[in-house]
Formats: structure tokens, C-alpha cells, sequence
């Protein structure tokens, strides 16, 4: 039970980062400020393909989370954890230097925290599932 219940745990917590991501566009293009700055950047096919994948993961990995066996589920959080919660940090420093907006920070940061999180259960996997 212990594995399903950390299995589940994880899976919630990638739906809760694609939600964020979701959360994160839709004020994004709210906010006056911050479209006049993304009309700056080029969004050729190339970014719209990177950001599709970004935003993909974390949803194939709640899924991954409750049908991998538990060694693949341990490495496949484990290392997408560490990917995103870098990833995340960029971004978040990125938001801080440029456009210091309340929300975006909220959301960004708490992407931050759910993906270490990701990582930490995912390292604090019961040796006996392994």
C-alpha cells in the first residue's frame, strides 16, 4: 500500500506542475506587461514545439508515475524531477531580473518546490520496492 500511496503522491504532483504551467500562460497573456515583453521574442514553430513537450511531460509523467514498475518510476521521477526543478529555478530567476509580477512568481516558485519535491520522494523510494 505504501508503494501505491507514493506512486499516487508523485502523480499528483506532475498534474499540479502541468496545472501550474497552464496557470502560468493563461496570466501571462493577462498581463499588459508581460505581452509587450513576449512580443519582443520570436515564438517561431521551434519554441511552440519546445513549450508543447515542457508542457507534455509533466502529464505523461503522471501517468508513467502509476503504471512503471517501481525502479523505472523511481529513475523517470528522479531524473525529470532534477530537469524541471533546474529548469525552474532558470525560470523563475528569469521572471525576477525582468518582469517582477506577484502571480507569475506564486506560480513559478511553486513549480519549483512541487518538482524537488518530485525528486525527493522519488529518492526516498522504499528500498524493498527497488
Amino acid at each position: 500500500m505504501q508503494i501505491l500511496a507514493l506512486k499516487t503522491r508523485l502523480s499528483v504532483l506532475w498534474i499540479f506542475m502541468a496545472v501550474a504551467m497552464s496557470a502560468h500562460s493563461v496570466l501571462a497573456f493577462m498581463d499588459k506587461e508581460m505581452v509587450e515583453q513576449m512580443w519582443g521574442m520570436e515564438m517561431g514553430a521551434g519554441m511552440m514545439l519546445f513549450m508543447a513537450i515542457f508542457w507534455w511531460v509533466p502529464l505523461v509523467m503522471a501517468v508513467l508515475s502509476v503504471t512503471l514498475k517501481d525502479s523505472a518510476n523511481r529513475w523517470a521521477n528522479m531524473i525529470l524531477g532534477i530537469v524541471f526543478t533546474v529548469l525552474n529555478i532558470f525560470h523563475l530567476v528569469e521572471h525576477l531580473t525582468t518582469a517582477v509580477s506577484a502571480h507569475q512568481i506564486l506560480i513559478i516558485g511553486s513549480t519549483v518546490v512541487v518538482t524537488a519535491l518530485i525528486f525527493c520522494y522519488a529518492l526516498k523510494w522504499p528500498k524493498q520496492a527497488v
